[in-house]
C-alpha cells in the first residue's frame, strides 16, 4: 500500500508536481511555469507544443525527487490531472504532428449541420438547439483540422486530449481516464464510454473510434512508468499510473464536495461551479453532466470561460503601477489589487459587469458588458466589478443547476488562485448568502487526485471515508445578510435582465463581424 503518492497537475499556465500523504498534506511541491501559456499563429488561436507540458513534468519531478530522496523511494503510485479540451494529434509512434490546440482557442470550422441525418435536424429544431449544435460543430477542433489541414488529419493515428498524451509519455499506452475525457470529442458522459455512430450527437464530432484512446475507469490502472519515462522524469520505473480525472473534477473531489447540496467554485483561468450528483442531470439541454472522479457520480457544471483570466487582462491593461510595485516587493500584483477591494462598496456604486468575454454555449454571439459608468468610478471599481460579475454568473449557474437537480445548496467551497484572497471569499459569501469554506491548501486538484489514488489502492474504503481523512477547511466566511439582500436586488432587477436587453445588439454585432 502506498504511504505517499505523486500527483501531477498540468494547468494552462504552469505545472505542479506534488507528494501527498494519506492525511491530505502536501509534503513537497515543485511548480514549473511555462515561458508562455500558448502562442497565437492568428488572432483568436491558442496553440502550444505538447512537449512543453512533458518537459515541464520532467523538470518538476526531477527536482522533486532530488529534493526529497527518501520520500521519492517510497512512491509506488501516481496520477495525472490536466486541463480539459486541449487536443493533440499524434502518429503511430506517439509523436505530435502539430501543436496542441489549447482550450482557450477560438477558431471555428466553416461547417453547418446540412449533412446531419434528417431525424437529428428535426430533433434539434424541436427543442430549439439547432444553433447551439451548429456552434458546437464549428468549434470542435477535429472538424477544423479535417477541413483545413487534411494532410495532418490523414496522418493522425490517435486524437488525444493532453491527459492522454501525458499518460502515453509515461506508460507507452494510448489510454485515458473516463473522468478526464471532457472536451469536444464523441464521448458519452452518461455511459462513460465512446458514443456509437447512432448517437444523436455523434455527427457533431465524427471521429472514428480507431483514432480514439482506450477508456479506463476511474481508479483503474492506466499502465506503469516505462524505463524511458523513468530516465526522463526520475520517477521509479514500474510506478503505477492510476486513472483519476480532469483538473476541475479532481478539484471538486479535493474540496470534499460529494453531496448534491454542496457546490465547488473554482476561481481559476476558467471560473466554474460544479455539483456532485449520483444522478445524471444535464446543467443545460445537450450540455452533459461530466463524469466525476468518484465512480457512479457526475459533475453538472456551468463554466465562465476566461473567468479569472479577466484579472490577467485587467493587470495588463490597467494595473501597470501595481505590477511594478509588486515586483519591487517580491509579491503578486493580485495581492496588491485585492487590498483595494474593501475601498469600494458592494455593488460598485452602480457599476455592473457581465463576464461573457468568450462565447456562451447557447448564445455564441454574446459579448462582455460593463454598464453604469459615472464620474465616481475608478479602475478599482472596475476591478471589483469583475469579481462581482464573475460571482453573479456563478450564482446564476447555481440557481439553474439546483433547480434542475431539485436541490437546495447549503454549502459553498472555493478553490483556485482567486480563493487565496480573503476579500474575494467574503464577497462570494455575501453574494451567495451562504457560508463559504476554503480548503486548507490551494492545491485542491492535487488533493483530489491523490485522494482518488488512495481509494483505488485500498488505503480508504470509500470516497466519503477518504474525504473525512484528507479534506480540511479553514474558518468559514459568513455572509452579511444586509449586503446579500443588496446583491440579490442587483441580481434580480439588473444583472439577469442585461443579456436579454442587449441580445439584439449582440446579434447585430455578431452578424457584422461574420461578414
Amino acid at each position: 500500500m502506498p504511504v505517499n503518492v505523486l500527483t501531477v497537475d498540468v494547468g494552462t499556465q504552469s505545472l505542479r508536481a506534488c507528494i501527498v500523504n494519506k492525511k491530505g498534506e502536501i509534503i513537497a511541491i515543485e511548480r514549473v511555469k511555462y515561458e508562455r501559456a500558448y502562442h497565437s499563429p492568428l488572432p483568436g488561436y491558442a496553440e502550444q507544443d505538447p512537449d512543453v507540458y512533458w518537459e515541464a513534468l520532467c523538470t518538476a519531478t526531477r527536482r522533486l525527487g532530488a529534493g526529497n530522496p527518501e520520500l521519492w523511494k517510497e512512491i509506488t503510485a501516481m496520477s495525472v490531472t490536466t486541463m480539459r479540451d486541449t487536443c493533440v494529434c499524434v502518429d503511430e509512434d506517439g509523436r505530435p504532428i502539430r501543436d496542441a490546440i489549447v482550450w482557450l482557442d477560438q477558431r471555428e470550422a466553416d461547417i453547418g449541420i446540412e449533412d446531419f441525418p434528417l431525424f437529428s435536424k428535426i430533433g434539434f429544431g424541436l427543442v430549439g438547439m439547432s444553433e447551439t449544435v451548429k456552434t458546437q460543430r464549428r468549434i470542435t477542433k477535429s472538424n477544423w483540422i479535417r477541413m483545413n489541414q487534411p494532410d495532418i488529419w490523414e496522418k493522425t493515428y490517435k486524437y488525444l486530449l493532453i491527459s492522454g498524451y501525458i499518460n502515453y509519455k509515461l506508460t507507452g499506452q494510448f489510454r485515458d481516464s473516463a473522468a478526464s475525457l471532457i472536451g469536444h470529442i464523441p464521448f458519452d458522459s452518461k455511459t462513460r464510454g465512446w458514443m456509437n455512430k447512432s448517437s444523436l450527437l455523434y455527427p457533431v464530432f465524427d471521429i472514428d473510434k480507431s483514432r480514439l484512446c482506450t477508456v479506463v475507469e476511474s481508479g483503474g490502472v492506466i499502465g506503469t512508468v516505462s524505463e524511458s519515462a523513468a530516465q526522463a522524469t526520475g520517477i521509479n520505473p514500474g510506478t503505477e499510473v492510476i486513472a483519476t480525472g480532469s483538473d476541475k473534477g479532481c478539484e471538486t473531489l479535493g474540496s470534499g464536495v460529494l453531496r448534491n447540496d454542496e457546490v465547488s467554485l473554482s476561481f481559476g483561468t476558467s471560473a466554474t461551479i460544479q455539483f456532485s450528483s449520483d444522478r445524471y442531470v444535464e446543467p443545460l439541454p445537450f450540455l452533459p453532466a461530466y463524469p466525476a472522479v468518484a465512480k457512479g457520480y457526475f459533475n453538472p457544471e456551468i463554466q465562465i470561460y476566461r473567468g479569472y483570466w479577466m484579472i490577467s487582462w485587467f493587470k495588463k491593461e490597467f494595473a501597470e503601477k501595481e505590477c511594478v510595485q509588486a515586483a519591487a516587493e517580491k509579491t503578486e500584483p493580485e495581492e496588491l489589487l485585492n487590498r483595494y477591494l474593501d475601498s469600494v462598496p458592494p455593488g460598485c456604486e452602480g457599476l455592473l459587469l457581465q463576464p461573457y468575454w468568450s462565447p456562451l454555449l447557447q448564445n455564441p454571439e454574446a459579448k462582455g458588458s460593463i454598464i453604469g459608468f459615472s464620474d465616481v468610478h475608478t479602475r478599482v471599481h472596475i476591478y471589483r466589478a469583475i469579481i462581482e460579475g464573475i460571482g453573479f454568473a456563478l450564482y446564476e449557474g447555481m440557481e439553474n443547476i439546483s433547480s434542475r437537480m431539485k436541490t437546495r445548496v447549503r454549502k459553498v467551497v472555493v478553490a483556485g488562485g482567486g480563493s487565496r484572497s480573503d476579500a474575494i471569499c467574503k464577497i462570494t459569501a455575501d453574494m451567495f448568502g451562504l457560508p463559504v469554506y476554503r480548503l486548507h491548501t490551494y492545491e485542491a486538484s492535487s488533493i483530489g487526485c491523490a485522494l482518488a489514488v488512495f481509494v483505488a489502492k485500498g488505503e480508504y474504503r470509500s470516497y466519503d471515508e477518504a474525504t473525512e481523512g484528507m479534506v480540511r477547511y479553514e474558518k468559514p466566511f459568513i455572509p452579511d445578510d444586509a449586503v446579500h439582500g443588496k446583491y440579490m436586488r442587483l441580481y434580480n432587477d439588473v444583472y439577469r435582465k442585461i443579456y436579454g436587453r442587449l441580445h439584439p445588439l449582440y446579434k447585430a454585432m455578431y452578424a457584422i463581424r461574420k461578414k
